[in-house]
């Protein structure tokens, strides 16, 4: 059910690329950000996704992220360290940070990320689709 809610909703920020598709819902009522990631991450978009979600936390309260990886097939060593950079540089900005992951070499990526950025106790990392879902449900009160 919540899927499909998110799915009827256009993304707020869109970037569609050869190699890669990056969407950003924005639920302000509920201090929520959704980030889906889809396909393989090389770099195409640059640090437009990073700068757009920059301005989407500098006019809200602190937002629990949400980042949906679950149909990444990869990602660039330079695309991770940057992400990294960037989450540690915003990290004030989150009261928590949740992401699925859809294989192992993503969830390896995923906790390089978390380790660099210092996230240890402020990102989760989930491999369940269902228990991602289940923690966004909540977050935006559907359960």
């Amino acid at each position: 059910m919540l899927d499909a809610a998110i799915h009827a909703q256009s993304p707020d920020i869109r970037y569609e690329g050869i190699h890669c598709d990056i969407g950003i819902h924005c639920f302000h009522h509920y201090n929520v950000v959704l980030l889906r990631i889809r396909g393989t991450d090389v770099g195409e978009f640059g640090d437009g996704p990073m700068q757009a979600l920059g301005k989407v936390l500098a006019g809200s309260a602190r937002v629990h992220l949400f980042i949906d990886a679950r149909d990444v097939k990869g990602a660039s060593i330079g695309v991770s360290g940057e992400w990294a950079k960037w989450l540690s540089a915003h990290r004030d900005s989150f009261t928590g940070i949740t992401m699925l992951t859809g294989s192992r070499f993503i969830q390896i990526t995923a906790e390089f990320v978390r380790r660099f950025a210092s996230l240890e106790g402020h990102m989760r990392i989930c491999t369940e689709p269902a228990v991602f879902d289940h923690t966004l449900a909540q977050a935006l009160r559907f359960s």
